[in-house]
């Protein structure tokens, strides 16, 4: 059996406990699902049905599966756990080597080409939590036009501004050129990140306009060669961004869970009537894995799980296939407010399926690529090992 869609959700930071590497990325112990399921327990009746339970030691999540669901977990390949690196992976690119990071802030020499080649001074220039730093330098910011730069631990240069100050517009130019003409070579940073944010009611908040600047794929990846192949590929969320916007024939920058979800149904019931959807569902990371949230988290997770619903018994059809999965942990019941190198979960659902069953753990995100490029019957030289011929 070939799937006429497949779509491609990224619980963003849903890690599931720790990888056999994680001691030299400092997170041994991490566990994202496993803690939040711990500390304040977790009621996703939907995902327990696709197995869930049956990959990892709950106590609140039990362990069952119906018939069209398949799960496992999944490695990541990549010697990194950021953004760029997951997603690239996903679709067939195996990052060599890690990205640089910046635990002390950027170099002067770098700061220094920034103000120079932008024509902007700057405050901050230390790694900081977004919602934080802008209540600590935003009425400074206000005051003085100096832009906001911070990192994280993350491979990210962002700049943030107050779209009253400074025009999105010319926020974007800076970041450009910050892309193209200092963060080069050595520094060549995965994303720089628009962070634009206005005067709330209770201190200052961030917009829905941020952008990220990301670097370009270094080869052909599975989106190119779907859309050469004529196959429809829809893209929800940050994705048109980790890919500069190539092999994609539809794309909605949905900002929020909510928004996405909407935006899935939205290509499910117009344009992606066959192809490959691909989602990213970012407030998991953004809201709470960094803000060590664990309350909020677990909400998200519950809320998701009822949005889940309407896919499972509603949109989906016989011959749609349903992936979940992740692109890194976020564990925020762990120290810091970085990160977690953690293995994913890989959970499937075809209405049109009439087993189920866990797989072997896949050992690299590729075999995404392999397994949808197969569906689609395209030949490649890219990396992965298709699970396509498990599931039928």
């Amino acid at each position: 059996m070939k799937f006429n869609r497949i779509i491609l959700m990224i619980l963003d930071s849903v890690g599931i406990g720790e990888m056999p590497d994680a001691a030299s990325f400092g997170d041994t112990g991490a566990d994202t699902l496993g803690h939040i399921d711990e500390i304040r327990g977790l009621s996703v009746p939907n995902m327990e049905k696709l197995g869930l339970g049956k990959i990892h030691a709950f106590k609140t999540v039990a362990g069952k599966q119906i018939p069209g669901a398949y799960a496992t977990t999944m490695r990541e390949c990549s010697p990194g756990k950021d953004t760029i690196t997951g997603h690239w992976e996903f679709m067939g690119i195996i990052t060599r080597q890690t990205f640089p990071e910046y635990p002390d802030g950027f170099p002067e020499e770098i700061m220094n080409a920034f103000t120079e080649k932008t024509g902007y001074s700057y405050l901050g220039n230390k790694p900081a939590s977004g919602t934080v730093i802008i209540q600590e330098l935003g009425d400074e910011h206000v005051r003085t036009g100096k832009l906001i730069v911070y990192t994280s631990g993350d491979s990210v240069f962002q700049i943030a501004a107050d779209e009253d100050v400074i025009p999105l517009d010319e926020l974007y130019r800076v970041c450009e050129i910050t892309r193209n003409e200092i963060m080069t070579g050595q520094h060549e940073v995965a994303r720089i990140i628009a962070r634009p944010f206005v005067k709330g009611e209770n201190g200052y908040v961030r917009t829905k306009n941020r952008r990220d600047f990301a670097l370009e794929p270094p080869y052909p990846n599975a989106l190119d060669l779907l859309t050469e192949a004529g196959i429809k590929v829809g893209a929800i969320g940050k994705i048109e961004d980790m890919f500069l916007k190539r092999g994609i024939t539809y794309s909605i920058h949905s900002h929020n869970n909510a928004e996405s979800c909407r935006d899935i149904l939205k290509l499910m019931e117009g344009e992606i009537d066959s192809g490959f959807i691909f989602a990213n569902l970012v407030d998991f990371d953004m809201l709470y894995g960094h803000r060590r949230n664990v309350q909020g988290y677990g909400d998200s997770l519950e809320a998701f799980d009822k949005e889940l619903e309407k896919y499972m018994n509603k949109h989906l059809h016989d011959d749609d296939l349903l992936i979940l999965t992740a692109d890194h942990g976020c564990d925020p019941s762990f120290r810091g407010t970085d990160h977690t190198r953690e293995r994913v979960p890989l959970l499937m659902y075809s209405p049109g399926l009439k087993a189920n069953a866990v797989l072997k753990e896949r050992s690299c995100f590729t075999d995404i690529a392999a397994t949808v490029l197969d569906n689609f019957g395209i030949s490649h030289s890219l990396p992965g090992e298709s699970f396509l011929g498990e599931l039928t």
